[in-house]
């Protein structure tokens, strides 16, 4: 009974921060959102007894990329977002944006459905998959990431390096 108290409120603090994260004026605010979101994240990775997950989400995701983020809104000195400077003839004006939105909250309770009718259920195991041990140990995941999967680890590096170089171009000022 604690396990499902506890995974409720974790459930629920993630879903709350995420909804937070795009409800907010000010982007730092959206960013510290975003980190509790990944905090509550790694909360049900330890639940679902995947400590090493639990820490890369928090090493990774809350660390890394959390501190890139801030040093990007930081350096870019983004200003709050104000809804009075929206053209009435910008194709993303809020109704354009809401529709979206809703299309795609829609399209994720039909995923959802439909992975929950093919798993059997809320409590039975997906299809296709084994047991949660098929990877027995950190090194072989390790070795099969840093293998076979390298190209896209070195992919993702370049992309964070040019996004970095690309914040320090825009947010230059002229003159200096």
């Amino acid at each position: 009974m604690p396990e499902t108290l506890t995974f409720y409120a974790l459930s629920g603090l993630a879903i709350g921060a995420s909804a937070l994260v795009i409800g907010q004026r000010n982007p730092m605010y959206s960013v510290l959102m975003l980190i509790a979101s990944f905090g509550a994240l790694a909360g049900l990775y330890i639940q679902l007894d995947a400590p090493f997950v639990a820490v890369a989400q928090i090493i990774i995701y809350a660390g890394a990329i959390m501190v890139l983020f801030l040093f990007v809104v930081m350096l870019l000195n983004a200003p709050q977002e104000d809804a009075a400077e929206w053209d009435r003839s910008h194709p993303l004006r809020p109704p354009v944006v809401a529709r979206f939105g809703g299309m795609l909250a829609l399209l994720l309770v039909v995923q959802l459905a439909w992975a929950l009718l093919r798993a059997g259920g809320l409590g039975g195991p997906v299809a296709g998959l084994g047991d949660a041990d098929v990877v027995s140990s950190v090194r072989e995941l390790g070795r099969v990431l840093f293998t076979d999967y390298v190209f896209a680890f070195e992919a993702t590096s370049i992309l964070i390096l040019v996004a970095m170089v690309g914040a320090v171009v825009l947010a230059r000022r002229e003159g200096d």
